[in-house]
């Protein structure tokens, strides 16, 4: 599998919208932190990360149908794990409202969002983008 960051950006809001996952607060800025398998001008899966320090906020993890079951998501929650790490990022976190099961198998629990830092809190997907019924998830990927 082939990896590659800072897929562009046209082509990676396209995958994340036919997923309805959101774009409204990307900017072309924004996928300079994202991973992406497959063709450049056609990403067959990605995933983004916002860093904020120790922290980062997860997200738009999403795999085209066509490519799905093959492996591709738990690779790139790998990668973009690694990547974090050398970012100097210690904590992930995550809002989900169909992969609570895929994340939990990838060692992320439940925490409630008045638990998430202010600056990731503060985030569009976290006040505005995704509903509060969305799972809040979090996992420690490095030691303090």
């Amino acid at each position: 599998m082939n990896f590659y960051r800072h897929p562009p950006a046209a082509a990676a809001k396209a995958l994340l919208t036919a997923a309805g996952l959101p774009t409204a607060d990307l900017a072309a800025e924004h996928f300079a932190h994202f991973i992406a398998v497959g063709p450049a001008y056609t990403p067959e899966a990605l995933i983004g990360l916002q860093p904020y320090g120790e922290a980062a906020l997860l997200r738009s993890l999403v795999v085209s149908p066509m490519t799905r079951g093959k492996g591709y998501g738990g690779a790139l929650v790998a990668e973009i794990e690694a990547y974090a790490q050398q970012l100097g990022v210690r904590e992930l976190y995550l809002l989900t409202n169909t992969a609570e099961a895929f994340f939990t198998r990838h060692g992320y629990s439940l925490l409630d969002r008045a638990d998430v830092p202010e600056a990731i809190r503060q985030t569009a997907e976290f006040s505005n983008l995704c509903p509060a019924s969305a799972a809040c998830m979090h996992k420690r990927i490095g030691a303090r």
